[in-house]
């Protein structure tokens, strides 16, 4: 059975599939990436996975995988499939798709960013499937973007493109490590609602979905660390809004897991922001934590697409 080698390589593990040409899920695994042991050793670990991966198709689908797909963290060169920095696996300039290509046979290798990836799952099989522009973001321990248009993801002239966390919405304010003040993502991701709420309590092992609890709780303590940062993240919205005009806007990631207790202030927020622009349509996430290893496999498909019409072109 044809199919391709799906890999998403997350700070602390590595999700994978194989993925037939339908979109089918024909095996899955995880795998630690063992980022403790150093770059090298992370780096060993994901071609060590891709080649069980493809034993592994070799053995029961029939023939080994056609192409592979893999998302990555950091700052990725898609175009010369670089994995140019991560600060949580600890690597610099790792040549990845020359790598995994050889390990796996000289297969054609699609390298992607993370977020990036996933958007293009969500924007295309997922929440915004049938939508000409999205905008996903993803509100973790950071946040970050993915501007779709026409069903693929818009990477950026130098790879930067969606990098809405670093939009300034407080002037002035908190440092960020990116070398700002007053970034979006010091005040909206999970990490900074955790950061707020734990200080509030004086408890440090708080985080974001005991504010969101207590928000539901309808404990005025926790509404106004909330509303705080819905109102940072609203503002960011609204200055991406105005730039990309985007039909739907995708809001994924821990922090968006508090449902309708974060949507209806959020909508309300937006809404009460814009002037001139089109509000677009918010919904939240669909696929969860299998976006990128499902955003990989369509990056591995779309790759082999073309190496297929390459071929029959005279």
């Amino acid at each position: 059975m044809r199919h391709v080698i799906a890999l998403d390589v997350g700070g602390t593990g590595m999700k994978a599939a194989l993925v037939g040409a339908d979109g089918a899920l024909l095996h899955r695994a995880r795998r630690a990436t063992g980022r403790e042991r150093g770059p090298d050793a992370v780096v060993d670990a994901i071609l060590d996975f891709a080649a069980e991966l493809r034993a592994y198709g070799t053995e029961h689908l029939g023939a080994p995988a056609a192409a592979a797909g893999v998302a990555v963290p950091g700052i990725v060169d898609e175009e010369r499939g670089i994995a140019a920095y991560a600060a949580n696996l600890g690597w610099r300039d790792v040549p990845l798709r020359a790598l995994l290509a050889e390990r796996l046979g000289g297969v054609p290798v699609a390298l992607g960013h993370d977020v990036r990836t996933g958007g293009l799952a969500e924007g295309r099989i997922g929440a915004g499937r049938g939508t000409d522009r999205f905008l996903f973001v993803a509100l973790g321990t950071g946040i970050a973007g993915a501007i779709g248009i026409t069903g693929q993801v818009e990477a950026g002239a130098h790879g930067f493109a969606g990098e809405i966390g670093h939009i300034v919405v407080r002037p002035d304010g908190t440092p960020c490590p990116c070398g700002q003040r007053g970034c979006l993502e010091r005040y909206a991701s999970a990490a900074a609602v955790s950061e707020a709420w734990a200080s509030v309590t004086g408890n440090p092992d708080a985080d974001a979905a005991d504010c969101a609890k207590a928000v539901e709780a309808e404990d005025p303590k926790a509404r106004e660390v909330w509303q705080h940062a819905v109102d940072a993240l609203a503002g960011g919205l609204v200055t991406a809004l105005t730039l990309l005009d985007p039909r739907t806007l995708i809001i994924g990631g821990g922090l968006a897991e508090a449902g309708e207790t974060l949507f209806t202030p959020l909508r309300e927020a937006v809404r009460d922001r814009i002037t001139f622009q089109k509000l677009p349509t918010i919904v939240p996430a669909a696929l969860g934590d299998t976006a990128g290893c499902l955003g990989a496999g369509l990056l591995a498909w779309d790759l082999l697409d073309k190496t297929d019409s390459s071929e029959v072109t005279p």
